[in-house]
């Protein structure tokens, strides 16, 4: 059966693999379709989009591999982080590459007072350190977990998160959200699908889950992660049921971050992820619907 991946991470935000490494690994674990969506940022997709042509052209046209552009981004909804995940993006509108760069630079007022919280607890942390240990890009809680842990503040990223990172922790500085139509509205300007990323992540009750769907539906939400890494007993089932009952299309993948979630592979998350080829060919069919192409 033909697999893709429709949710990965490379170094342009808190992946470790490059977009062009992230596209390779794709296409050498045998997937048929792998999208980069890097959280709130557009700066890898050329980069992995040059590399899948590459392929192509040393396949002499015979490649059944193709790469999907992305993006994640951030919103708060009902009193939580939720995250939108966009598909099949046209990167190329100027205003759209617009509104990237002023979510970037919230992100680098918000990291820099992470920093100087960071620095008074006596850790030895600069945002020049911070980016030349990361390799830059754009950077993440995890990317703060990642350095702290090589430093030996803490034995794992999860604790970084649990003791210092999250809402409420010593670290954890709030974030300037998109709302939810924002998100929605940016990626169906440049003719992308809007996907709701892994709604279990986010700890709603079932009555809430369903609610929050239905509203976002409401906002012209177009799909739900049905399959993902974390899915376990018939969580995925009852996902594309959620969906379906909403009119959303099915989309599903591993969340891979390379070294920084290691556990997280490629195309099968922890093992047990297939996410089938149908899913992406749904999703080009309620493209060619909405967009006419």
């Amino acid at each position: 059966m033909k697999t893709v991946d429709l949710h990965t991470h490379s170094s342009e935000s808190d992946g470790t693999l490059s977009p062009a490494q992230v596209v390779i690994l794709a296409y050498q674990s045998g997937l048929s379709a792998v999208a980069l969506t890097d959280h709130d940022t557009a700066d890898g997709l050329v980069e992995a989009a040059d590399t899948a042509c590459q392929l192509a052209i040393s396949s002499n046209g015979a490649l059944d591999f193709e790469f999907i552009p992305g993006i994640e981004l951030s919103v708060s909804f009902m009193g939580r982080e939720l995250h939108i995940v966009g598909l099949h993006l046209d990167i190329h509108t100027p205003a759209f590459l617009e509104a990237l760069d002023i979510l970037k630079e919230n992100r680098v007022r918000r990291n820099q007072r992470m920093i100087e919280k960071i620095r008074a607890a006596g850790i030895d942390i600069t945002m020049e350190k911070l980016l030349k240990d990361q390799g830059g890009g754009v950077l993440t809680r995890a990317n703060f977990a990642s350095y702290l842990l090589k430093r030996g503040c803490i034995q794992t990223v999860q604790e970084g998160f649990d003791k210092y990172l999250s809402p409420g922790k010593p670290f954890y500085v709030p974030r300037e959200y998109l709302n939810p139509r924002e998100a929605i509205d940016l990626i169906h300007s440049v003719r992308g699908l809007a996907i709701l990323a892994h709604p279990l992540l986010y700890h709603f009750k079932q009555e809430e889950l369903e609610r929050a769907v239905k509203d976002l539906a409401a906002l012209k939400l177009d799909g739900l992660e049905a399959y993902y890494s974390l899915n376990k007993g018939y969580d995925t089932v009852h996902m594309k049921s959620l969906a379906r009952r909403h009119g959303l299309v099915l989309s599903g993948g591993s969340d891979f971050h390379g070294g920084n979630k290691p556990h997280i592979k490629l195309g099968r998350g922890l093992g047990r992820l297939y996410v089938p080829a149908d899913v992406l060919q749904e999703q080009k069919d309620y493209l060619k619907s909405r967009y006419g192409t």
